[in-house]
């Protein structure tokens, strides 16, 4: 009989042990506690954008480098109500920080003002919206230069004339409006230039091609295709291809990805405007960790973009490398 109590009670003991240790790493793992890993929250619009795939690996990288940090990713799949919960449920979860990419600006400022309420550190990245300033920080590069330096090097391609056609990204998103608003800005300045055709592909390239068919099929005599980013730029670059007209048109992008410096290398995109996508992720991804800490954080953190032709554009291939 007393074997068998001594049988049980190991049992017993095995069996506490088990749930205490269980418990314990439930604990840790647990967001917002502060004797386990530090832990960020990243809410991206849309894991399936390759600009954003871009940023969102320098984050990745980023947290590699840190001891006892971990980031939780959440894909908004380009919905506003979406990301809100989602913010909304970092918050809840007491994450130590939040780095956000909004999906568009009407939205973001009632997720800010969710982090905000909790005391949760926010940090902005990329895509900027009136009301920012209520976040902790921002980072990221101002889009409206980005229109202003693209047109201005396809202004000097055509010497100061010719009808321009403008793709627009997801209407509404800051960068959307910004760098339509740059390209805008400059043709004003043009008097023998003008916009001929403008329309939205959504930053897709398959949209961006439909859209430039739609466009060639309507007969108007394009000289330039500016395109809010490569992604949209390419679609538009295939389409012309496949028409024979690719040499009649100047086309232009945002972002020098890999695959666009590869089309500008070839001479087919004549004009992209490089964006640092690692370098914001990576940016964004620090800023959240100091704030977390409660480290004092610069408010607006500017990242240049820089002009990509064919004449600096090994350059750029590097940086991918």
């Amino acid at each position: 009989m007393k074997g068998r109590m001594k049988w049980v009670s190991l049992i017993l003991l095995f069996s506490f042990s088990l749930l205490f240790a269980c418990n314990k790493q439930q604990e840790t793992a647990q967001p917002g506690d502060k004797s386990g890993k530090m832990v960020i929250g990243a809410a991206l619009p849309d894991f399936d954008d390759k600009w954003l795939s871009y940023l969102q690996d320098g984050m990745k990288e980023y947290a590699k480098t840190q001891k006892d940090v971990e980031v939780i990713y959440v894909d908004a799949m380009n919905d506003a109500n979406k990301q809100l919960s989602q913010v909304e449920n970092f918050v809840q979860q007491k994450v130590d920080a939040i780095v956000l990419i909004p999906v568009d600006t009407v939205s973001a400022p009632q997720m800010v003002e969710k982090a905000n309420q909790a005391n949760v550190p926010i940090v902005v990245v990329n895509r900027i919206f009136d009301g920012v300033d209520k976040a902790t920080a921002y980072v990221g590069s101002e889009s409206i230069k980005a229109g202003i330096m693209q047109m201005e090097e396809v202004a000097k391609i055509l010497g100061g004339k010719g009808n321009i056609a403008i793709i627009n990204g997801q209407m509404g998103q800051e960068a959307q409006i910004k760098r339509t608003e740059g390209n805008k800005q400059v043709i004003k300045k043009y008097p023998g230039m003008k916009v001929v055709l403008e329309g939205t592909a959504e930053w897709d390239r398959a949209k961006g091609m439909a859209l430039m068919e739609n466009w060639l099929q309507s007969g108007k005599k394009i000289d330039a295709v500016v395109s809010n980013n490569d992604e949209m730029a390419i679609g538009a670059i295939m389409a012309l291809e496949a028409a024979g007209k690719l040499n009649d048109v100047v086309v232009a992008g945002v972002d020098a990805t890999p695959d666009a410096l590869e089309y500008v290398k070839q001479g087919k995109l004549k004009v992209t405007v490089y964006q640092n996508a690692k370098g914001q992720g990576q940016a964004g991804l620090e800023t959240a960790i100091k704030a977390a800490k409660g480290e004092k954080v610069e408010k607006y953190n500017w990242i240049p973009y820089e002009l990509v032709t064919k004449e600096n554009v090994d350059e750029y291939i590097k940086k991918w490398q």
